[in-house]
C-alpha cells in the first residue's frame, strides 16, 4: 500500500504531470495523505453519501474521501493540468469519481449529486469565503448539503467561530452561526503545504441546522448586520441611524443599549432587531 491506496505518492504525481502550484489559482497543495485522510474523517460518515469537492488539484483529499467510503465524489477543478492526475484516481475507483472542469463560482453541479450530500474541500484561498457565503445563504433552508468540511486561512476560520466580544467577531460569524454549527477541527501549519503559504490554515466543520437558531428575515438580518459591522467602532445608534428613524427605541426594545457596538451584540439580539425592523416594513 502506498499511503491510503495503491496510487502513487502525490509528489510523484505532481512531478510526472508538471503540476507546480499556481498562485493565480490560489493553489497550495496538501501532499501528506495522512492529513488528507484526517480531513476526510472530519467530514463524518461518508458511507452512502455524495461529496462535492472544490479545487481537488492533484487529488490528495479526493483520495481520502474515496478511501473513507464516499459513495460518489464530484470534484470541480478549474486547472486543466490536473485532469490527467484526477483521471487516474477515477480509474482506481470505477464509477465513484466525476470530475467537472470549470469555475466553481459558475458551474451548476446539482445534476451530478444525489442526496445525502456533504461538501469537503481544501478551498482555493481566493474564492473560499465567497463559496461559503453562497452555501450559507440559499433561498430555502435546510440547504442541499448536510455538512461542510472546509479549509480556510486560520484568520478566516477564527472569524467564522468567533463569539461576541472577540476581536474576530463580525458578519461572517453571524452568518455561519445563524444556520449552522461551525467548529474548528484541525489546524495546519504553512509547512504542511507545497508551496508553504504565508499564513496558517484551519479546517472548519459546519453542521447544517434544521432551521435557523432564531427567526429572522434573511435579507433584513443581512442588512442590519452589514450596517452594524461596516462601522464597527461606532455606537449602534450611529451606525444604524439610516436603518429606521427611531433606531434608539428599537434597539432598547430588543435589549440593546444604543451605546453598544456591534461586536457586543449576540446573534439572538441581532435577530430580534431584524424582526423588529421587518415588522415595521410590512
Amino acid at each position: 500500500m502506498a499511503g491510503i491506496d495503491d496510487l502513487p505518492p502525490l509528489r510523484d504525481v505532481i512531478s510526472r504531470h508538471g503540476l507546480a502550484a499556481r498562485k493565480a489559482l490560489g493553489q497550495n497543495f496538501l501532499l501528506d495523505l495522512n492529513l488528507t485522510s484526517r480531513i476526510a474523517r472530519a467530514a463524518g460518515d461518508l458511507t452512502g453519501t455524495d461529496v462535492l469537492e472544490i479545487g481537488p488539484g492533484p487529488g490528495g483529499l479526493t483520495r481520502g474521501l474515496l478511501a473513507s467510503g464516499a459513495r460518489h465524489v464530484v470534484a470541480v477543478e478549474k486547472d486543466a493540468r490536473c485532469l490527467p492526475a484526477l483521471a487516474e484516481i477515477a480509474a482506481a475507483y470505477p464509477g465513484r469519481l466525476t470530475v467537472l472542469e470549470g469555475d466553481a463560482l459558475a458551474l451548476d453541479v446539482s445534476a451530478h449529486l444525489t442526496p445525502p450530500i456533504r461538501i469537503a474541500a481544501n478551498l482555493p484561498y481566493n474564492i473560499g469565503t465567497e463559496l461559503l457565503v453562497r452555501w450559507l445563504t440559499p433561498p430555502d433552508w435546510p440547504p442541499f448539503w448536510q455538512s461542510l468540511t472546509l479549509m480556510f486561512q486560520r484568520e478566516v476560520a477564527q472569524r467564522i467561530v468567533a463569539r461576541p466580544g472577540d476581536k474576530a467577531y463580525g458578519r461572517l460569524a453571524i452568518l455561519a452561526q445563524w444556520r449552522a454549527e461551525p467548529r474548528i477541527v484541525l489546524d495546519l501549519p504553512p509547512e504542511a503545504f507545497t508551496p508553504p503559504p504565508k499564513v496558517s490554515s484551519a479546517v472548519v466543520h459546519f453542521t447544517a441546522l434544521p432551521a435557523p437558531r432564531y427567526p429572522a428575515d434573511p435579507a433584513t438580518l443581512s442588512r442590519v448586520v452589514a450596517m452594524a459591522f461596516n462601522q464597527r467602532r461606532k455606537m449602534l445608534r450611529a451606525s444604524l441611524r439610516g436603518l429606521v428613524p427611531d433606531i434608539e427605541d428599537r434597539l432598547l426594545a430588543c435589549g440593546i443599549a444604543p451605546t453598544d457596538r456591534a461586536e457586543q451584540i449576540d446573534l439572538a439580539r441581532f435577530c430580534a432587531l431584524a424582526r423588529n425592523v421587518a415588522a415595521e416594513a410590512t
